[in-house]
C-alpha cells in the first residue's frame, strides 16, 4: 500500500489597517482566507478538517501573491481576484462558489438569486449552507449575498466584517 504524501499548507497573517486575516495556500493555490481578527486556531481547525495530516508552515513569501491582491482590494484598486485557488467541495458547493464570483463588485444578490442562477430554485437553504462553507472569504465574495428583502444575514466572518466589506465596495474606487 502506497502512503499518501501530505503536502504542506503555507500560511501567513495578512494585515491591513485594523484588519488581520490568516491566509493559507497549498502548492496549487489559495485555500483559506480567515475571518477578521480571529485567532490562528480558526485556521488550525479548518486545516484539520480539509487537509488532515498536512502540516501548517508559516511562509510569508509563499503568500505574497495572495496578500498583494487582497491589499489591492482593500486599497480600492481591485474588483476581482485572479489568483489560483485550491478549494474543495461538492459539485453543488463549487457551483454556488462559482456563482458568487459572478456577483459584480459593489452589488448584492439574494440566496434565491444564487439558487436560480445555478438552476436549483428550490435549494435556497442548501445554497446558504454552501455559502457558509466557503473557505476563501472576500476572494470568493460570499459577503455579497443578502436576504431576499435586502437584510444582512449570517456570515462566517461575522456580520461586522460583512458590513465593512459591503461598505468598502459601496465606496467604490476613489
Amino acid at each position: 500500500m502506497k502512503a499518501q504524501i501530505k503536502t504542506p499548507i503555507y500560511w501567513s497573517q495578512f494585515i491591513f489597517k485594523d484588519w488581520k486575516l490568516n491566509l493559507a495556500a497549498s502548492e496549487k493555490g489559495l485555500c483559506f482566507v480567515g475571518s477578521q481578527n480571529k485567532p490562528f486556531e480558526e485556521l488550525v481547525a479548518w486545516a484539520g478538517k480539509r487537509f488532515p495530516g498536512s502540516s501548517l508552515v508559516e511562509d510569508r513569501e509563499k503568500l505574497v501573491p495572495y496578500a498583494a491582491e487582497l491589499m489591492e482590494y482593500f486599497e480600492g484598486k481591485r474588483k476581482n481576484f485572479s489568483v489560483p485557488y485550491d478549494i474543495h467541495g461538492t459539485e453543488f458547493q463549487v457551483a454556488v462558489w462559482n456563482a458568487l464570483c459572478d456577483i459584480p463588485f459593489g452589488e448584492t444578490k439574494s440566496y434565491s438569486d444564487i439558487a436560480n442562477n445555478i438552476h436549483k430554485p428550490a435549494a435556497v437553504r442548501a445554497v446558504g449552507a454552501a455559502i457558509g462553507a466557503n473557505p476563501v472569504l472576500i476572494t470568493v465574495p460570499c459577503h455579497r449575498v443578502v436576504g431576499k428583502n435586502g437584510s444582512l444575514t449570517g456570515y462566517r466572518g461575522g456580520l461586522e466584517m460583512k458590513i465593512q466589506l459591503l461598505d468598502l465596495e459601496r465606496q467604490g474606487f476613489q
